[in-house]
């Protein structure tokens, strides 16, 4: 099964205001790429002191980064037709819709679902399901809070979850992972 694990860092609480992106790709459940890009946000130079805390992103490392319109052209193709899995994709997709609201971009055609949810119904009976405590479970190393860490960190989370259940397709996802797919 082929998806793009996703995952934002945001500069201010406002959801537009990513500051970086991170993708992994997953081809015939293999990792073949995982990247990031660091965003100049909108609300530039403004960065909240408690996202600086939870990320270590500042304002001088996104000084010469372009903007999220500027950097579509280059991500929209990792993202187009594509199933989208983010670890509280409430979250991540929010942060899509809303940028690209901002910037007066279309939404692309895509689909997303959240390993959250389905890790809740997967592996039960924890108590908590965020990423690192999943990512402690399963012996799946990462930088926490870093995007193209915590993409990558979802990515092998997901495919546990996916080896664990049977799921091959997005067909049968839904009954297999007890989550739902959504399209953007």
């Amino acid at each position: 099964m082929d998806f793009i694990a996703l995952d934002f860092e945001t500069a201010t609480p406002q959801r537009d205001s990513p500051c970086e992106i991170g993708i992994t790709v997953v081809r015939d459940r293999r990792i073949v790429e995982t990247r990031s890009w660091l965003i100049k946000p909108l609300y530039y130079p403004n960065f909240n002191s408690f996202n600086i805390a939870v990320h270590g992103i500042r304002a001088a490392d996104v000084k010469d980064q372009p903007d999220f319109a500027e950097l579509w052209p280059q991500l929209k193709p990792y993202l187009e037709n594509q199933l989208l899995i983010a670890h509280n994709a409430s979250f991540d997709m929010s942060v899509l819709r809303k940028t690209l609201a901002t910037y007066g971009i279309p939404l692309p055609e895509a689909r997303y679902t959240c390993s959250l949810k389905f890790s809740k119904n997967i592996w039960k009976g924890m108590h908590k399901y965020d990423l690192k405590t999943l990512c402690n479970m399963h012996r799946i190393d990462f930088l926490h809070h870093r995007a193209a860490s915590d993409a990558d960190a979802c990515a092998r989370l997901s495919l546990k979850a996916l080896d664990l259940t049977g799921t091959c397709s997005e067909e049968e996802f839904d009954a297999r992972m007890g989550s739902k797919i959504a399209r953007v």
